[in-house]
């Protein structure tokens, strides 16, 4: 099915933005992959619910070319009109504060549709982190100084590096991201969107078996393949 295939009735929305989506589908995926639709929804984020003509604006398109994107966007649940207005000027509102995408997939179609769809964000992310770096020099000192690049390397099993995202994420939704992103009047005098970036991979793939738990003392070694010969009493060591 296409996007233009999909349904156009849009039921005026009744709650507040869902707190986290989680995204699986390729389709859904793909629909945001375009550099409009992901700039339509970074200006959402950031400044609530507007028109067409006032998202334009922000990212330099055509009313006609962002109430197109806004409609296909909103076919597969990622925006939502926010009530009001008509035609051009109806306010379009995102339907959650953010979403994740899984980082194992079943398929190659989903797979490919999510790492495209990342790394189409993290282009848009660096090119601003350049745009950072470039004026710096023309922001107050308390923001130079505030603002910061750094680099850590630990050692951490899958599950450790699990914790730590998770625990980062969940102190900053909690502390900054819930009520700051959707209600304005939680933002204190001076604040500015800051972008904070977090990515953790590993630099190796671990050796073979590394990860298997040591036999117990005094229970036997693990059986050896087929074929495999017995060590004899000079190469035990």
């Amino acid at each position: 099915m296409s996007l233009e295939d999909a349904d156009q009735s849009q039921p005026p929305p009744s709650n507040p933005p869902q707190r986290m989506r989680q995204v699986t589908d390729a389709q859904t995926m793909r629909a945001l992959a375009h550099p409009v639709r992901i700039a339509l929804v970074e200006q959402l984020a950031l400044g609530g619910a507007m028109t067409a003509t006032e998202v334009g604006e922000r990212i330099g398109e055509s009313s006609t070319t962002c109430s197109f994107h806004l409609r296909q966007l909103a076919k597969y649940g990622w925006v939502e009109e926010a009530g009001g207005g008509r035609g051009r000027s109806r306010p379009w509102r995102l339907t959650s504060i953010g979403f994740s995408l899984s980082a194992v997939h079943d398929d190659p179609e989903t797979d490919i549709a999510a790492n495209t769809l990342t790394s189409l964000f993290h282009e848009r992310q660096i090119a601003r982190y350049r745009t950072w770096q470039e004026t710096k020099a023309t922001y107050p000192r308390e923001w130079r100084k505030a603002a910061t690049s750094s680099e850590y390397v630990f050692y951490l099993t899958a599950e450790e590096t699990d914790e730590l995202t998770e625990e980062l994420h969940q102190l900053l939704q909690a502390r900054f991201l819930d009520e700051r992103l959707t209600d304005p009047s939680k933002r204190p005098p001076g604040s500015v969107p800051v972008e904070l970036l977090l990515f953790a991979y590993p630099l190796e793939p671990p050796k073979p078996g590394a990860g298997e738990p040591a036999p117990a003392a005094g229970e036997p070694d693990a059986p050896k393949a087929d074929g495999a010969p017995e060590p004899g009493p000079s190469d035990r060591r």
